[in-house]
């Protein structure tokens, strides 16, 4: 199933925040996430563009399998992400099943978020370590979600259709390069680097 979620970087997050409250967005609530994210021993996965993550939301767990479609040159706009979503139950009993199944860890992260809704669509303020603060759009269908951005202030051609990791890349990162990517610390890969 698509994905429909555009981002825009470099905000000013109070003022967005005002933004939002004085439009009536509803805020749903802040987040700690943790993630691990999966891939097979020699990094299949990864190189079609691919991933596994299992993510544990506070209240929720799930399991994702993600993959960018219509991948460009680097720092271009990808036409969009395939995402398949499960809950489970239980964080660690899955991360087990898949160690299990001949999937390595690739990478453990954190980010945080502060949720709001407004006219069907959650905008997302996410926090990521060694990034800027940037919004994340996602909704129901492409119309749906230019139409917030638009009412927000932002303009269409300023939206990113991009993952984290095309984002971290435009800072000259690579967050595939840490074992452990936390807000507290940052643990570099000594092998396999990307």
């Amino acid at each position: 199933m698509e994905e429909v979620e555009i981002k825009f970087l470099e905000i000013d997050r109070p003022a967005l925040e005002e933004k939002l409250t004085g439009l009536g967005a509803q805020k749903i609530g802040d987040y700690h996430y943790r993630r691990i994210v999966f891939d097979h021993p020699d990094f299949r996965l990864d190189k079609a563009a691919a991933w596994i993550r299992l993510r544990d939301e506070g209240d929720t767990v799930t399991l994702a399998f993600k993959q960018r479609t219509g991948v460009t040159e680097e720092g271009a706009n990808d036409s969009g992400m395939y995402e398949r979503e499960v809950i489970v139950s239980d964080f660690d009993a899955t991360r087990d099943i898949l160690l299990k199944a001949g999937l390595v860890e690739k990478t453990y992260q954190e980010n945080k978020r502060t949720r709001y809704l407004l006219d069907g669509v959650e905008c997302d303020i996410d926090s990521w370590p060694l990034l800027p603060d940037y919004l994340e759009l996602e909704g129901q269908d492409w119309e749906q979600v230019y139409a917030v951005a638009d009412k927000l202030g932002y303009k269409r051609e300023d939206a990113k259709i991009f993952s984290a990791n095309q984002v971290y890349k435009l800072r000259g990162l690579d967050d595939r390069n840490y074992v452990r990517l936390t807000f507290d610390e940052q643990i570099e890969r000594t092998e396999n680097r990307f």
